[in-house]
Formats: C-alpha cells, sequence, structure tokens
C-alpha cells in the first residue's frame, strides 16, 4: 500500500501541464518517416514493425523518402524535412514513428513548421537522436514518447518483448509503471516532476538552441552509447554549467552503453562519474531500462512521473 499510496504525497510544483496528444485507437494512422540517419539494407526490418502495427489494427503510412540515401542520411535534408512536415501537417495521422536515429534530426527541426501540429497534436516517437525532437516538441508545450524506433525490431521478439508492451500501453493510453532493480550506487528519495532528457549527446548539442530544455522542477533522463568516459564527463559539466542541474528535482540514468577504453584509465565507474556531478541532494535512480540496448521502456516525455528511490529498489510511476 505505501508503494501504491507514495506518488499522492509529493510537495505540489506550480510547472504548466503539457498537452497529451490523443491516444490511438484502432484504424488510425501512423507515418513512419526517417529524420535522420540512413536505413541501408533496413527494407525487412522496417516490414516488421510495419507488421507489428498492423496485427495491432493500425494503419501505416511510409515517408516517401525512408530508404532514400543522401550520403549519410535517409535522403536530402529537404527530403526528410518534407516527409516529416507532411506527417506533422496530415490530421488524419495520429502517431509519428521515426524508423532510426543516428544523426540528422537536428539539421532539419528549424525547417519544420509546428504550426499545424500545435493545433492538433500528435504523438511523436523514437530515441537517440530524436531527442532533438522530444525537447524542441517540450518547449512547444507537448509530451512526446520515447521508445523503440522501427530498427529495433532487427533484435528477436523474446529479446525485446518488454519493450514492445510498454511501446503498445503508451500509444493506446494505459498506465506506465515501473520497478527497477537495485543499484548501489543509488540515491534514495521521493519527488515528482515533469519527465525530460534523452540521448546526453544531443542534450549537450543543443544547449543556446531554441530547443534546449528548461530543466528547473523537472526530472532528467539521461542515456548515452559509444563515448569515452572523458567525453561523458565533459558533456555532463557542459550541463552543468548551463545550469541544468540547478533546480533538478530528480535523476533517472538509463543505459550508458558500449563506453569506449581510453588509452589512460579513468579511474571511476560510470556510477561514480556520474555522482562526482550530479547534485547531492536529489534521488538519482541507475539502471532504467531505456536507451541503446534491447530492453528500451517507453517513457512518457513531460509527462508528470512520481520517482520513488528506497535502498531496495525504485519505483518509477506516471500519472
Amino acid at each position: 500500500m505505501i508503494k501504491v499510496l507514495f506518488f499522492y504525497f509529493y510537495e505540489s510544483i506550480t510547472i504548466l501541464k503539457l498537452i497529451t496528444p490523443p491516444y490511438l485507437t484502432k484504424g488510425d494512422k501512423v507515418a513512419i518517416v526517417a529524420p535522420a540517419g540512413i536505413l541501408k539494407n533496413r527494407e525487412e526490418v522496417v516490414q516488421s514493425a510495419i507488421d507489428l502495427l498492423e496485427n495491432w489494427g493500425l494503419t501505416i503510412v511510409l515517408g516517401e523518402a525512408v530508404f532514400n540515401q543522401g550520403n549519410h542520411f535517409a535522403g536530402t535534408d529537404e527530403e526528410r524535412m518534407v516527409d516529416f512536415q507532411k506527417a506533422l501537417d496530415d490530421p488524419s495521422i495520429k502517431m509519428i514513428w521515426c524508423a532510426r536515429g543516428g544523426y540528422g534530426s537536428v539539421r532539419i527541426i528549424d525547417r519544420l513548421d509546428f504550426t499545424i501540429f500545435k493545433q492538433h497534436p500528435k504523438w511523436i516517437v523514437g530515441y537517440s537522436d530524436i531527442t532533438v525532437f522530444h525537447n524542441h516538441v517540450h518547449n512547444l508545450g507537448v509530451e512526446t514518447l520515447h521508445g523503440i524506433m522501427c530498427t529495433s525490431m532487427q533484435d528477436a521478439y523474446t529479446v525485446i518483448e518488454e519493450s514492445i508492451i510498454s511501446f503498445k500501453k503508451a500509444i493506446f493510453g494505459e498506465r506506465l509503471e515501473y520497478t527497477v532493480k537495485p543499484s548501489l550506487y543509488n540515491r534514495e528519495g521521493k519527488v515528482s516532476g515533469q519527465l525530460v532528457g534523452g540521448n546526453l549527446a544531443i542534450l549537450t548539442s543543443v544547449l543556446g538552441s531554441k530547443s534546449q530544455l528548461n530543466t528547473n522542477g523537472k526530472i532528467l533522463f539521461i542515456e548515452e552509447i559509444g563515448e569515452y568516459e572523458y567525453a561523458i564527463d565533459r558533456m555532463l559539466y557542459s550541463l552543468q554549467r548551463a545550469g541544468y542541474f540547478d533546480q533538478l528535482k530528480g535523476i533517472i540514468v538509463g543505459d550508458i552503453s558500449k563506453v569506449k577504453e581510453n588509452s589512460t584509465t579513468w579511474g571511476q565507474t560510470i556510477e561514480e562519474l556520474f555522482l562526482n556531478i550530479l547534485p547531492k541532494h536529489i534521488p538519482i535512480v541507475f539502471n532504467f531500462p531505456a536507451g541503446h540496448e534491447p530492453d528500451n521502456r517507453a517513457l512518457l516525455m513531460g509527462r508528470e512521473v512520481g520517482l520513488l528511490v528506497e535502498r531496495g529498489q525504485a519505483f518509477i510511476k506516471f500519472t
């Protein structure tokens, strides 16, 4: 009973509640677009993603440029922008599902017109490079979904089953709550606040832009892949110097995957690196299953979330 009730005893915060796009129902249309990296030889994987949603009764509209190639990207900036803009403006599209991340979203974000989107919000779904959209759309006052992309379907269903289950719950409006395995590095506490954040490199890259977040009174989620420890340290200090941690309520650390080894030993675990920089007075939970690993649970970005970190385990519950 205590675990259920604790979410109702938080101090109140005066942060504007974001708009929740309509949840999906059978027959709704979903646009699959590729705003960033190339999808070379990924037709079969994307088809698996299409099959998944069609089995849930949804209709798929595939972007014209999804399988295009513009050097590193899934088509030229113009082609990727046009696909995304069409999906934003089409009132029959209820969700925009990004086919993959990689790099490239920042090249088109300022060319997009969100006027119609703000009048008729819809879910934007993805992770990694799609953090650009999570942050930018948060500043427009609309929730987004940090979750699996089409390329996630390259893994066996048994490996990504929990990711798919949470994704389905999120887009159809079922409540999300998670119990997180314990970590000796966790810092205890209980707070609530809007969830923001995403990929660490992207959070750092948008500092000083219209996509930079205001994290005051919020709970920050961070994940990363393929970086050296010194680079992670540098990016965290960049966020610290920009004031990201000054008035945070709590922090959820997801997967920090495939950390590269430097020629000289860093001398700290990843957890110790984080704790050396992050505020000492707020709850922090490590090991949340979201990021670049197959177990990538859905997170409602911009939604009020309760965070309870105890000695034995941690609990996360969305309102």
